[in-house]
C-alpha cells in the first residue's frame, strides 16, 4: 500500500482506532503512525470501549481510568486524538454508531477509515451491522499475531473481503493482557508503556488484585 498524494483541497481524512486499551501500549502508537503515513490521514482519534459488547463476560478497568491512560499515551503526538464518544453512551459500544456519530461531527466530504486488528476483521460478521459498517468507514485491517489475511474471504465471503484494505507493517509480540499480568506479577513494563501510562498504573494500583474495574 502506497501512502496516498494528498492535494491542497483534499478532504479530511480520520482513522478511528477503537480498543480496550486497559492499557495503552507502544504497539497501539505504531499502529496509529503507520496509519498516518500509509493512508495519508490528518488524525488518528482513539476510542476507548464504554461496554464493549464483545467482552461482557471480562473484567475491564473502569473507564475513566482507561481514556485517562489514552489521553497520557498520546500527549505528546500533535495529530493523536482521544473521543470519550464510547465511554458516554449508554449500553454496548457499537463500532456502526460510533462511526456513524463521528462522521456527523466532520465535515460532508471527510474519509473515515476505521481501523482494527485482523482477529477483529475475521470475526466481523457477529459484529453489529457489519455491512453498515463497511458502507459507512473504508475498514482497514492490520496484522495480529496467529491471524492470517488469507482468511478474511473465508471468513467474510470475497465481496466483503476485497473491500477491506491491509495495512502492512511488523507483527507486535506484546499485548494489554500481557501488561496486565506483568503488573500482577510485579515485574516491569518498561518499554511496552509510555512512561507517564506506567507511572498512572504505578499510582492508581491498576491490575493488583484489588483494582477498580466496571
Amino acid at each position: 500500500m502506497e501512502p496516498r498524494p494528498r492535494s491542497a483541497n483534499a478532504a479530511l481524512r480520520v482513522g478511528l482506532m477503537g480498543g480496550t486499551f486497559d492499557p495503552p501500549h507502544y504497539a497501539h502508537l505504531e499502529i496509529a503512525e503507520r496509519a498516518l503515513e500509509e493512508l495519508s490521514l490528518d488524525h488518528v482519534v482513539f476510542l476507548p470501549n464504554g461496554t464493549p459488547p464483545h467482552k461482557l463476560g471480562y473484567a475491564v478497568s473502569a473507564a475513566h481510568h482507561r481514556y485517562l491512560m489514552t489521553e497520557l499515551a498520546c500527549a505528546e503526538h500533535p495529530r493523536f486524538f482521544v473521543s470519550r464518544t464510547e465511554i458516554e453512551r449508554a449500553g454496548p459500544s457499537y463500532s456502526v454508531d460510533t462511526v456513524r456519530e463521528i462522521k456527523a461531527a466532520l465535515p460532508p466530504r471527510a474519509e473515515v477509515f476505521f481501523l482494527v486488528g485482523m482477529d477483529a476483521a475475521l470475526e466481523m460478521l457477529s459484529w453489529h451491522e457489519p455491512d453498515a459498517l463497511l458502507a459507512e468507514a473504508t475498514v482497514v485491517a492490520f496484522p495480529r499475531p496467529g491471524y492470517q489475511e488469507g482468511n478474511l474471504a473465508e471468513a467474510l465471503g470475497r465481496e466483503r473481503a476485497a473491500r477491506i484494505l491491509r495495512l502492512p507493517m511488523p507483527m507486535f509480540g506484546h499485548s494489554s493482557t500481557e501488561i496486565r499480568e506483568r503488573v500482577r506479577a510485579g515485574r516491569s513494563i518498561r518499554y511496552l508503556v509510555p512512561a507517564a501510562v506506567a507511572a498512572y498504573i504505578a499510582k492508581h494500583n491498576l491490575y493488583r488484585e484489588d483494582e477498580p474495574l466496571l
